[in-house]
């Protein structure tokens, strides 16, 4: 089982087989869960950028320039 030492500054490096496991690169970060049991849980935090593409719908219909323009004017005459 892989094992690390806390520092003076509570700081521990994480064994190579657990970053491995958890997929971790550096800069990623991880979170840590109490479990019901008196355990922790360590978990990766960090995600993908990339699996988030399309997970949000966009309300907003695109304009086109001409659209753009009859807003504006209508807003200036406004005015």
């Amino acid at each position: 089982m892989p094992s690390s030492t806390i520092t003076s500054k509570g700081q521990i490096t994480l064994p190579i087989e657990v970053r491995r496991a958890l997929r971790l690169r550096p800069g990623d970060r991880v979170s840590f869960r109490m479990a019901k049991d008196g355990s922790v849980v360590v978990e990766p935090e960090t995600v993908d950028l990339l699996s988030l593409k399309g997970a949000v719908k966009s309300k907003v219909k695109g304009v086109s320039v001409e659209q753009m323009q009859q807003a504006i004017g209508k807003a200036v005459q406004r005015r």
